[in-house]
């Protein structure tokens, strides 16, 4: 299997890339954005803890979305590779998703980075409000926090897999076509190097 954690802010292109890596490689797409939609609108019981953290105004325990990825994962034993999107976001949930790939003889093999400054980022955001009907994506001050919230909370974990060797920067204002040979050319690298 091949493991990929693709990084970026809201906005960065992380969906196009994924829907792109799907198409190419039939690689599992998990996003935990969706994962959390799917459990809560069939109220499972990994739904049903969720909520009742939500509900009452806290965070999400790591261990829950862990046991929801594991689920994920479970369900679909015989894909070539699994693009994890919107997790790890810490440190801590980094070490957990490589225990669970230990776990399943596996590993991540790469961590990229979708580099996008921020104006870049509100004007594709701005852009995308006009149809997604998502209210956050038409208010330019709270795209600038999610932007700011990603690089302070979420940096360390770049550099996690940094120290390991496995993280990469690609310029993620390029085409979509651009992004994609980039990111295909890191896969062929890793995959390399990986034999």
């Amino acid at each position: 299997m091949y493991n990929i954690i693709l990084f970026g802010p809201p906005g960065s292109g992380k969906g196009t890339q994924a829907g792109l890596l799907v198409d190419k490689h039939n690689f599992l797409h998990i996003s935990t954005g969706d994962m959390f939609r799917e459990e809560l609108s069939r109220n499972t019981p990994l739904g049903k803890e969720a909520r009742s953290y939500m509900d009452a105004g806290h965070l999400v325990p790591d261990e829950v979305t862990i046991a929801m990825l594991r689920k994920r994962v479970d369900q679909h034993p015989d894909v070539p590779g699994i693009i994890f999107d919107g997790f790890p976001r810490t440190d801590p949930q980094a070490a957990e998703l490589n225990d669970l790939m230990r776990e399943r003889d596996s590993q991540i093999n790469a961590l990229i980075l979708l580099d996008v400054e921020v104006d870049t980022i509100v004007t594709r955001i701005l852009g995308r409000g006009a149809t997604s009907g998502r209210a956050d994506d038409l208010k330019e001050d709270v795209i600038r926090t999610r932007y700011e919230n990603f690089v302070n909370y979420t940096s360390p974990v770049y550099d996690f897999y940094d120290e390991l060797g496995l993280a990469h920067r690609v310029d993620g204002s390029l085409t979509p076509e651009e992004v994609s040979r980039e990111i295909d050319a890191i896969i062929g690298r890793e995959s390399k190097d990986s034999l």
